[in-house]
């Protein structure tokens, strides 16, 4: 087990992620932030944070796309109902999709499809933590944390303290 990014290196990574969003979005203006449940909600709460230390509130909130997800063919498969509100309006505004890892690229087309049935946004970027290749959709993340390119074999643990008590990436083999 090899330690991708450590509780410091998560901190920094999220704090360079806030200032390229800002950057590249040229301000803060018209902009919110979703996370894709879990792991991604996370990641959406702790730019948020970090934005506000700053003087900059922004909406945040996280989003499911299980019933937006192309696996749902099993019979014996019943995804959560869970519905999405996000407590604001997505309705012309740009949307930062946060995730934690980015692998084939299904769970953020799904999460897409969740956004869009919430409203039509003007514009909609993905953030990922890390980007690990291996990708069946045609997806890029616009926001990209840590490249880690891994092989079949090798999966990545993400721990997050309002998870899993400790703060955490790492590479594992199967």
């Amino acid at each position: 087990m090899a330690v991708i990014l450590d509780k410091a290196a998560i901190g920094r990574t999220l704090v360079r992620l806030s200032h390229e969003i800002e950057e590249k979005n040229e301000g803060c203006e018209n902009l919110c932030l979703v996370g894709i449940k879990r792991g991604g909600e996370v990641v959406a709460r702790r730019l948020a944070a970090i934005f506000k230390e700053r003087g900059i509130e922004l909406p945040v909130a996280g989003i499911s796309n299980a019933l937006y997800r192309d696996d749902l063919v099993s019979e014996y498969f019943v995804p959560s109902a869970e519905k999405n509100e996000l407590g604001f309006s997505v309705e012309g505004k740009t949307v930062v999709l946060c995730d934690d890892i980015l692998h084939t690229g299904r769970s953020v087309r799904a999460a897409i499809e969740a956004i869009f049935a919430l409203g039509r946004p003007s514009c909609i970027r993905l953030l990922e933590l890390i980007d690990r290749g291996g990708r069946e959709v045609p997806v890029r993340a616009d926001f990209v944390g840590k490249n880690v390119p891994t092989s079949h074999s090798e999966y990545l643990v993400v721990r997050f303290e309002e998870l899993d008590r400790e703060d955490s990436i790492t590479i594992e083999k199967r």
